[in-house]
């Protein structure tokens, strides 16, 4: 794996999986109750919280734009058609010195999805180096296998080759950067 583009310095990077974990100098994922807590989105300055769920409701604070990408957390649901104009909205708003948040539910797949794109298309990484920044970002990041067969898909529409390949595995299909760990994770089962 080549050393990916660091998208915040180093001195910001602090993972977190309770309340907002910061991405990009300028862009967060959390979970939709993070999102609808009016002092975690004031003390980060969030501008824009684009809401990646059929489910959450969100709470609308004035000078907050928001944004709905209605997908469900399933491996049919079409995330792809989202990516371009996502990441775009994205990068207007950081052009615009706003801060945006990304949720779903959980924060986990929806939103990790959207925010591997953003990183593809605005930074520069690979799906592979993407992943791994947002994992070390916000360690509980897992896009369902129909979000990972879409976003190779997209890295191969911006760059023309593939960073990460679905596998066949013990446990079906699976992204390629999951292969170590299903393994290790089927080498725990007592026999």
């Amino acid at each position: 794996m080549t050393e990916p583009q660091r998208p915040l310095p180093p001195h910001l990077h602090h993972p977190s999986v309770h309340g907002l974990s910061r991405i990009t100098t300028s862009l967060f994922i959390s979970n939709g109750t993070a999102a609808n807590n009016r002092l975690l989105l004031t003390s980060n300055n969030i501008t824009t919280v684009i809401n990646a769920s059929v489910e959450v409701v969100n709470t609308f604070f004035g000078n907050i734009q928001y944004v709905r990408v209605p997908v469900t957390d399933t491996p049919s649901a079409r995330l792809f058609d989202f990516f371009d104009p996502i990441a775009d909205h994205i990068h207007g708003v950081e052009m615009r010195h706003g801060c945006t948040l990304l949720h779903c539910v959980a924060g986990v797949s929806r939103s990790a999805a959207l925010c591997l794109a953003y990183l593809m298309k605005y930074h520069g990484m690979s799906l592979q180096d993407a992943h791994a920044w947002t994992k070390s970002c916000r360690p509980i990041i897992r896009p369902n296998n129909g979000f990972w067969e879409q976003l190779i898909q997209y890295e191969f529409k911006l760059f023309s080759n593939n960073s990460v390949q679905m596998i066949n595995s013990s446990m079906g299909m699976i992204p390629d950067v999951y292969e170590k760990e299903a393994f290790l994770m089927i080498e725990s089962i007592p026999l």
